[in-house]
């Protein structure tokens, strides 16, 4: 009965039965008892119950048995405390196919790629087959790390010895379109039978696509799953939303909300948080506020989403009420929230605040400040004027601050305060960086710092050094949607029926801004070197 209970996935109903039998004195508890009991506990992810049942099988001599040592491990995997996973695992006298896949499975799920790796090296050297479960572990470790080799090596062991199974193919689409490689992933979804195209299946591709700036595909794949009558669910929908935001096209974004509403969609925690960046990346704040307070169940990446578009908008103080918030709602923030509230008071040039976030980032919330946290803080140091202050947080860093994000922030820092002499510096390092990887930005912003200086002669070096390396600076492009029409832009556009209208407004923007006190640099001068403002 406790059984059936959980395979029925009614774990609460499961876990009750079970303390009327271990109260009752007639009723003898044997192994399979206590693996529903640590099912339903896994189920429930009740840490509590999971503690206090690992205990009783301890005093009774009751854990020697590897089903109940690989339900353990599946248990506290699910609790997300891995490590005890790992320390049960590691204690094991004997180990069975299910105790390593049951391992890996637990350190790709819990973020650690490389371990389960690692352990499947392992599991090789013991002699132990590669089964279909190990290998779903290994596509997904290799879709997160973005590893195509080891992605390649997994389709092609797929392949070899004949294992399938269910999901097989959304697994390698998802892999491949991670990797980048989505002509590869589309030709896998074209190879599967009209029929063989699973939920799964669909939900991969149109993620695949969205995910790698197909987005026409991306919308071409969904309306052709409507076609094949394949119901769109949460996934689906938090996969395509993201496509409206690339081209500003809120008025699908609100299309698709509503389908999500008239299905019962809106409330699942994904498809909420997908919604309220999809508007507050459109611009529509309003609506991704109320997006995030009716949403019945919040996460980490709901609060993220919610406090970027505040930082974004330039509601800094809104931001850092809602990050502060995270804490009474018991949400505990991950690397990418700490972006987003840094992000938010660099916008808004919050810079005690954010300084006092970024210090207490492993004190408080156990989160090592990564390359991203320090090119945050630059950038907020940078904007403020506080330009030597961030050079020394740079050089504190040593080889960390090395990196192309973090010293291009210092190098556009050094240009808006007239940093000239330090921003030299700086792009010499970066272009000694930057050998063979054709990137042009640095190049641009080193030649409009010596144009600030009116040193035309160096101007004119970078500018045929550039030539020499066939290196052009990419347009950059921005759209936006008025009653339902997306108006496209790129710099000094002249192909836009309104052209002339837009130009005269900006023109009287450009004198009111000026008696204000704005002083225009030299990306507003027309006529100085316009190919090489950005």
């Amino acid at each position: 009965m406790i059984g059936g209970y959980v395979q029925k996935n009614s774990p609460v109903e499961a876990i009750n039965l079970f303390h009327k039998a271990l109260a009752s004195e007639q009723t003898i508890l044997d192994e399979v008892t206590f693996l529903s009991a640590l099912t339903a506990a896994s189920q429930l992810q009740r840490l509590d119950f999971a503690q206090q049942l690992h205990a009783y099988l301890m005093k009774n001599s009751a854990v020697s048995c590897i089903m109940i040592l690989n339900a353990l491990i599946a248990l506290y995997s699910r609790c997300n405390l891995v490590d005890i996973s790992f320390q049960i695992f590691s204690r094991m006298c004997e180990r069975d196919a299910v105790s390593w896949n049951t391992m890996v499975s637990a350190f790709v799920q819990n973020g650690l790629d490389d371990e389960g790796l690692m352990l499947v090296h392992e599991m090789q050297q013991q002699v132990f087959t590669i089964d279909s479960v190990a290998a779903t572990a290994l596509l997904s470790a290799a879709s997160n790390l973005r590893n195509l080799e080891i992605g390649k090596q997994t389709h092609a062991y797929i392949l070899r010895h004949g294992i399938e199974f269910e999901g097989m193919e959304s697994y390698l689409i998802d892999m491949y379109a991670k990797s980048g490689l989505i002509k590869s992933a589309q030709g896998l979804f074209e190879m599967c039978s009209t029929y063989g195209k699973d939920q799964a299946t669909w939900n991969a591709m149109i993620a695949g696509n969205t995910q790698n700036g197909q987005i026409e595909q991306a919308f071409t794949t969904f309306r052709q799953m409507f076609e094949q009558n394949i119901v769109p669910n949460a996934v689906t929908i938090a996969s395509i939303l993201p496509a409206c935001q690339s081209v500003g096209i809120v008025s699908l974004g609100k299309q698709l909300h509503g389908f999500a509403i008239r299905n019962c969609l809106d409330h699942n925690v994904f498809v909420g948080s997908a919604l309220i960046d999809m508007y507050s990346k459109s611009g529509a704040i309003i609506y991704a506020e109320n997006m995030f307070f009716i949403s019945p169940e919040k996460n980490s990446v709901t609060y993220t989403s919610m406090i970027l578009g505040y930082g974004q908008h330039g509601f800094s103080e809104k931001a850092l009420s809602l990050f502060y918030s995270m804490k009474e709602s018991d949400v505990r923030p991950d690397g990418v929230t700490l972006v987003a509230i840094l992000s938010a008071c660099s916008y808004s040039g919050c810079v005690d605040k954010g300084l006092q976030i970024f210090e207490s980032m492993e004190r408080e919330y156990g989160i090592r400040p990564l390359c991203e946290h320090h090119c945050c803080v630059t950038d907020m140091l940078g904007r403020v004027g506080r330009v030597v202050e961030a050079y020394e947080f740079v050089k504190e860093l040593g080889e960390d601050g090395n990196n192309f994000r973090i010293l291009g922030s210092l190098l556009a820092a050094c240009r808006n305060h007239g940093e000239f002499e330090l921003g030299k510096n700086v792009a010499n390092k970066l272009l000694q960086m930057e050998r063979g990887k054709g990137l042009s930005g640095y190049h641009v912003l080193l030649s409009n710092i010596y144009a600030e200086e009116g040193n035309w002669e160096y101007v004119n070096r970078v500018r045929k050094g550039m030539r020499e390396k066939g290196l052009t600076k990419d347009v950059g492009c921005s759209w936006v949607d008025v009653a339902g029409r997306v108006n496209s832009f790129v710099s000094r556009d002249q192909k836009h029926p309104r052209c002339d209208e837009i130009y005269g407004t900006l023109e009287q923007l450009a004198l009111k801004m000026k008696d204000a006190g704005y002083r225009p640099g030299l990306g507003s001068e027309i006529g100085t070197i316009p190919e090489f403002v950005e």
